[in-house]
């Protein structure tokens, strides 16, 4: 009897996996459609707070029709992005342009030869062997030759087809789950067992107010950051408007990466500032030196502000968790997917944290480290020990 038990237990479990291989497989051969649909889903997060606000202006104490709500919703989100392509990307790809054109005035008796003459005179054995302006402007050469960009260009717009559809397919989605906020809801408990079906739809609301809070907060940071950064590079770098929103506009889109974003950009923010000091003479009339590490200093007072204000309020309120997670979250999904990893890590954590949280709290580890869901998620707050 208790062999047969056995057996039948054994068949159950081979017949679990041959489902759970058979939906991943089905899932990887339509990863296109459930990128899709997680795009789609991941805009209507951001759309759903504007969807609400739009819910509160009534006529005659009614609102408008979800589906009219939905339409606005969409349209200001994607002009907002329009907004970017057309006014902000173009701005970007004429600092590049420029900064590639100065390059090739940089003068004599510069700050380049100071540093060679140093290297010289302290590291003989390696003066030989570097050449800091070869390094510097050489590499920012081919990166932003008039070829490479044509061949980038030629490639995108092989390309154009494939994403005409990925766009239209997000925004069709996108509007059927804001016009509806309970739709994601509906498909994944029409997939659940009856006996599991309310826990699921529980974590799922969770799961769609946490990362709507993140998403939102993640936007708002990225305006904030670039804010800081363009005020400071026109009113104190005095580098002029275009060239001050274009070089801030690449720092608060280079800050969404976690822990190295801001690094790249506070560095390439400085380099481009210089470059362009040099070969266009914009700027502070100071010494070079100077304008290099008053530029470093606006950006890192833009970090400053990040890390004391914006991101507390992102990380700690939006999702409830430690900085030490979120640092061990990131350096895992780094491992894993780089950059893109960076990027998901933080959202893909959140879910994880929300499904342990409520199908998983009677293991010791998950209640150590994560809240109860039977508490309010909006009142959850860790003291200094971390509990």
């Amino acid at each position: 009897m208790e062999n047969q038990r056995a057996t039948d237990r054994l068949a159950g479990y081979v017949i679990k996996l041959g489902v759970i291989a058979i939906v991943a497989g089905l899932c990887w051969y339509f990863r296109s459609v459930l990128v899709y649909i997680i795009l789609a889903f991941v805009v209507s997060l951001i759309g759903q707070p504007i969807m609400r606000l739009f819910k509160k202006i009534q006529i005659k104490g009614k609102s408008a029709p979800n589906w009219l709500l939905a339409i606005f919703t969409l349209l200001l989100i994607f002009a907002a992005i329009l907004l970017v392509v057309t006014q902000i990307i173009p701005v970007v790809a004429g600092i590049i342009r420029d900064a590639s054109i100065s390059t090739n005035y940089i003068p004599d008796g510069n700050i380049l030869e100071d540093i060679q003459t140093w290297i010289a005179a302290n590291l003989p054995w390696l003066s030989s062997k570097l050449n800091v302006s070869d390094i510097l402007f050489g590499h920012m050469k081919d990166l932003v030759n008039g070829d490479n960009v044509s061949s980038v260009i030629g490639s995108l717009a092989s390309t154009v087809a494939g994403i005409a559809v990925g766009v239209f397919s997000v925004v069709f989605i996108s509007f059927f789950f804001i016009k509806d906020e309970k739709l994601f809801t509906k498909i994944i408990s029409a997939l659940t067992p009856d006996r599991i079906e309310q826990s699921v739809c529980a974590a799922i609301e969770d799961i769609e107010k946490l990362l709507s809070r993140y998403f939102v907060g993640l936007i708002i940071e990225m305006i904030g950051v670039a804010l800081v950064d363009f005020l400071g590079l026109l009113i104190i770098a005095r580098i002029g408007f275009v060239y001050a929103i274009g070089i801030a506009f690449i720092a608060g889109l280079l800050n969404i990466i976690p822990y190295l974003g801001p690094l790249i950009g506070e560095i390439l923010g400085v380099v481009l500032c210089v470059i362009l000091k040099y070969g266009l003479g914009i700027g502070l009339n100071v010494n070079i030196w100077l304008f290099a590490l008053i530029v470093l200093a606006i950006m890192l007072t833009a970090q400053f502000i990040d890390n004391f204000l914006y991101q507390p309020l992102i990380y700690s309120t939006s999702i409830h968790a430690r900085p030490l997670e979120i640092f061990i979250v990131i350096l895992i999904a780094a491992h894993i997917g780089g950059i893109a990893g960076m990027l998901a890590g933080i959202p893909a954590y959140t879910v994880v944290r929300v499904i342990a949280s409520r199908f998983f709290y009677d293991k010791k580890a998950v209640r150590r480290l994560m809240p109860n869901v039977g508490k309010d998620w909006e009142n959850v707050n860790y003291d200094e020990t971390g509990e």
